[in-house]
């Protein structure tokens, strides 16, 4: 009788260990399963942080360069009206108006030409903003000749008249006056030949015309 019961007990004792061991063996199955998915889930966060981080830089690249090409330019009409401003002058008296982009220290400028007169300006404004970089004003002789000019014209024999090689240059370019002409006589190569432009409507003409014959040399346009 005793050994029966003392084999019943020993037989509870072995069941309750390897019921024990079944528990913990599920409990560490159980946590492993756990820490499997805690991983996937860790993982899917981080590339969906990456994706997030990855998203701004695009949006920032983005922006970026969106503002580099968006830099301001506040083109050729607000460039002349700074210069004409900056002078002083109304556009309705200015002539031989030329206004062309050109880049001076790594800057974007306008270079603004124009004249009043017998007085020519020359500006350079900064293209961001319509500030003046810089100004020259030169004044020419009342009659149109500088010096040389003026030599050559009382010295020179010629059939052509200065006022008729303007007649011809300008019968080329309609609308022009002799307020948007430039011309002077010039000896060249054993001939006298009449050498100038006409600037209209910021439209530059270079001409040579033969002083004795009349006939157009060279002509050529040059648009900004």
């Amino acid at each position: 009788m005793k050994r029966l019961t003392v084999a019943a007990i020993i037989a509870v004792m072995a069941a309750g260990v390897f019921t024990g061991c079944g528990n913990r063996g599920t409990a560490q199955m159980n946590s492993a399963t756990a820490n499997t998915a805690e991983s996937r889930n860790g993982a899917a966060a981080d590339s969906a942080q990456s994706d997030d981080h990855d998203d701004q830089n695009a949006a920032g690249t983005a922006d970026q360069t969106g503002s580099n090409s968006g830099t301001q330019d506040i083109g050729e009409d607000a460039a002349l009206q700074a210069a004409l401003e900056a002078a002083g002058i109304s556009e309705a008296d200015a002539s031989r108006v030329r206004v062309s982009m050109d880049r001076d220290d790594g800057r974007v400028v306008y270079d603004v030409r124009f004249d009043v007169d017998q007085t020519e300006y020359d500006y350079e404004v900064l293209a961001s903003d319509g500030q003046i970089v810089s100004s020259d004003v030169e004044r020419r002789d009342d009659d149109g000749y500088d010096d040389d000019d003026r030599s050559r014209g009382s010295n020179a024999d010629v059939a052509v008249s200065r006022e008729e090689a303007i007649d011809i240059a300008l019968a080329k370019v309609s609308g022009a006056t002799e307020n948007d002409i430039r011309i002077e006589l010039d000896h060249d190569d054993g001939r006298y030949k009449y050498e100038g432009d006409i600037i209209y409507e910021r439209v530059e003409y270079d001409f040579e015309i033969d002083a004795n014959s009349g006939d157009i040399l060279e002509w050529s346009e040059e648009r900004d």
